[in-house]
């Protein structure tokens, strides 16, 4: 196990009606706050009035920024920051999903900057101030909630980038499991991905000793894929869309990756699929994670057959090293089917015409920096590209 240090500052309020505390919640931290949101969902489930009634209870002036996308545009950051500077705004309401909550927090690490605040993630700037986000939680996907990362698009650019400083921890999250009753089957199983991936990228690792953390994030992916599939059936169970929530909480907020080197190739490798063809980020690692596997399980087949037995449930003579692996791989693949993932990029609409452009650019390689992605196995660009061939 090596060396950490982990703080995770964020306060998580948690159950029903829990929303309609956060009035309350802000009032020693705010007097003006920017109400940032998606779409219209959010006023059709009747979340938006109930916010709107407690931060007015307790005399919490806002202003309103909707608008929000998925896979977030640096366009309506800019918005955003311009619009806080201007209202004097001190906090910043994230009222979504992880597309909302990294939009808000893009805006808050750029109200302080001087240029432009892409030039943050794209030259990795040290940032030393940001504005404070609070967060209500309505799709349990990408862990922004409690996490110290967020990840924007440069729609213009076609690049997509992440950032991570503990600035960005949210100081409180609300989650409500009755808010995600009325999601869609695809938004269930998009968000399955991607928290389980969250996992994958933790999990997965070369460093020896690290049987806490082995263990947390096998029970994590055991609890994710027994209550996902109830919610294909039963959209209402409360309990399990609790079990869903925490566990998407709890698979980004980096408690599952303390003491051991992480991945996340997989992620770099999805990235360039949103940057290009605007995909669901679920879906596009529900795709690409599988195929990752098969390349690299022989660099630590040990590793991979605990991930078979121990979370994929397969049994067989340790003398089958491979077929169990291999075994564990088709398990997942089908309980990516069941839920009704994608199983090709050819399904996302992908062909071959731009991924040597994308195994490039994941790389640094298209812009003169080669630097090979992931550590449970390096990846050139040549990698990554043969990974993309295989995914078509």
């Amino acid at each position: 196990m090596l060396n950490f240090d982990f703080h995770s500052p964020t306060r998580l309020i948690f159950g029903r009606d829990t929303e309609r505390q956060i009035g309350s919640l802000l009032k020693p931290h705010a007097k003006r706050v920017l109400l940032h949101y998606g779409g219209g969902s959010i006023k059709r489930i009747g979340l938006y009035d109930a916010v709107v009634s407690s931060l007015k209870e307790f005399g919490i002036d806002f202003i309103e920024l909707g608008g929000v996308v998925p896979n977030p545009r640096l366009s309506l950051v800019h918005d955003g920051i311009a619009l806080c500077r201007r209202e004097n705004v001190d906090l910043i309401l994230t009222v979504g999903g992880g597309s909302v909550i990294d939009s808000g927090k893009a805006i808050a690490m750029g109200v302080y900057y001087d240029g432009d605040v892409w030039d943050i993630f794209g030259r990795r700037l040290k940032i030393d101030r940001a504005l404070p986000v609070a967060a209500i939680l309505t799709i349990p996907a990408a862990g922004s909630e409690s996490s110290d990362s967020c990840v924007i698009t440069n729609e213009e650019l076609h690049l997509k980038y992440g950032y991570g400083s503990q600035l960005l921890r949210p100081l409180l999250s609300v989650m409500n499991p009755e808010i995600f009753f009325s999601l869609p089957g695809n938004q269930l199983a998009n968000g399955v991905a991607d928290m389980m991936s969250h996992i994958f990228e933790r999990y997965f690792t070369n460093t020896p000793n690290t049987d806490l953390t082995d263990s947390l994030c096998e029970g994590a992916l055991r609890t994710i894929m027994k209550n996902a599939p109830i919610l294909t059936r039963e959209p209402e169970n409360y309990d399990a869309w609790a079990e869903v929530c925490f566990s998407g909480t709890v698979a980004h907020n980096n408690l599952l990756g303390l003491g051991r080197v992480q991945d996340w190739a997989c992620h770099g490798m999805e990235h360039e699929l949103s940057a290009i063809y605007d995909v669901a980020h679920g879906a596009g690692l529900a795709v690409l994670t599988p195929f990752w596997m098969e390349y690299v399980y022989r660099e630590n087949i040990n590793m991979f057959v605990q991930f078979a037995v121990n979370v994929m449930g397969v049994a067989g003579s340790l003398r089958d090293q491979e077929g169990i692996v291999r075994e564990g791989i088709s398990r997942l693949r089908e309980f990516y089917g069941k839920m009704g993932l994608p199983a090709t990029l050819g399904e996302l609409g992908i062909d071959d015409k731009n991924i040597e452009l994308m195994a490039k650019k994941a790389t640094g390689t298209a812009f003169g920096e080669e630097r090979p992605i992931g550590h449970f196995k390096k990846l050139s660009w040549q990698d990554v590209l043969e990974i993309y061939k295989l995914s078509l």
